[in-house]
């Protein structure tokens, strides 16, 4: 498969979403037929874009006019559409395997970042909200419940009163159990197989979803993972557990394999690290809003070289290897 160069594959993306959407006018088609006729490059990569749509599911139908709306939070959106839509048409087909792709309805959900982005929010009670990189959330506040939804990522909460007349529980509901606050600050990290949380000032309550084994309370300072039917053991948290929320990454002699797995949430594409360097141990405080100074870094760090077979596909890897 023929490599393509960002420019025409951005504008592969932009053309190919805004048709897809059914929002283009006849001018903008005609403008877009032309495109593709003018350069064999521009019909290879809108061909590349029906693949790669096709094989994703990227733009079901109710899909693709809330993306690519052309005001508001649907501008945004669209943008990062374009982009990941961009990504996809220059990386290699083996990349699309590990591509973490968001499914439809996480683009549907009633708000999500891309990655490497971290987002700020208010809630109707006035609850603060922080969406960590690449994370997906619904929010559902009714007359008795106060709910948030984590379908992916990571969230951090700070509770408000509610100023309801008849209160309503605060609850984040996760694909493992339910979380209820009891005025409180936690974290809410959804992971494949169990959800993360930690608790920095009150208590939460935790339920499995099976609600095989009873609620377990985490008092500030405290922290756990649960799977829908068991709850782990409760443990302090440590110092920087919620630095992600300041955009920081600290690592106290953590294996390599592990930063990298962590820092790549905040990348685009992929980021691997080999098995001849991942038991390598790493120390410091890193910024996540620009991760490619860090992996530059690494070297002078480590006996590693950070390898780009392109600019969204990074190995760490032994020197010479």
């Amino acid at each position: 498969m023929a490599n393509l160069n960002e420019r025409v594959a951005l504008q592969a993306a932009q053309g190919f979403l805004l048709l897809a959407s059914g929002e283009a006018s006849p001018a903008e088609r005609t403008q877009w037929e032309h495109w593709r006729r003018a350069d064999p490059a521009h019909e290879v990569a809108w061909q590349r874009a029906e693949l790669v749509s096709h094989k994703f599911n990227l733009l079901p139908a109710a899909l693709a006019k809330p993306v690519l709306g052309r005001s508001g939070r649907g501008i945004a959106n669209r943008r990062a559409s374009i982009k990941n839509l961009a990504l996809l048409l220059t990386a290699a087909p083996a990349a699309w395997l590990a591509w973490r792709a968001s499914p439809a309805h996480e683009w549907l959900a009633d708000q999500h970042t891309v990655t490497g982005e971290q987002r700020s929010l208010e809630l109707p009670d006035g609850t603060r909200l922080v969406l960590d990189t690449a994370s997906a959330i619904d929010i559902e506040f009714d007359g008795a419940l106060r709910l948030v939804r984590l379908r992916k990522g990571a969230i951090l909460i700070t509770t408000a009163p509610d100023p309801a007349a008849q209160h309503r529980p605060f609850v984040v509901a996760t694909a493992q159990g339910r979380l209820r606050a009891l005025g409180t600050r936690f974290s809410v990290r959804q992971d494949e197989a169990q959800t993360q949380v930690a608790v920095f000032e009150g208590a939460v309550e935790v339920r499995t979803a099976q609600a095989s084994a009873p609620p377990v309370v985490l008092q500030a300072g405290e922290q756990t993972g649960f799977t829908a039917s068991r709850v782990d053991a409760v443990k302090a948290n440590g110092p920087h557990a919620d630095d992600w929320s300041r955009g920081v990454l600290y690592a106290n002699n953590m294996r390599l394999q592990d930063f990298a797995a962590e820092l790549g949430r905040y990348r685009p594409g992929i980021l691997r690290c080999d098995p001849a360097v991942a038991e390598l141990r790493i120390s410091g405080v890193f910024q996540l809003r620009n991760t490619t100074p860090v992996l530059e870094s690494l070297p002078q760090a480590l006996p590693v070289d950070v390898l780009y077979r392109t600019r969204y596909w990074v190995t760490l890897q032994a020197p010479g290897g």
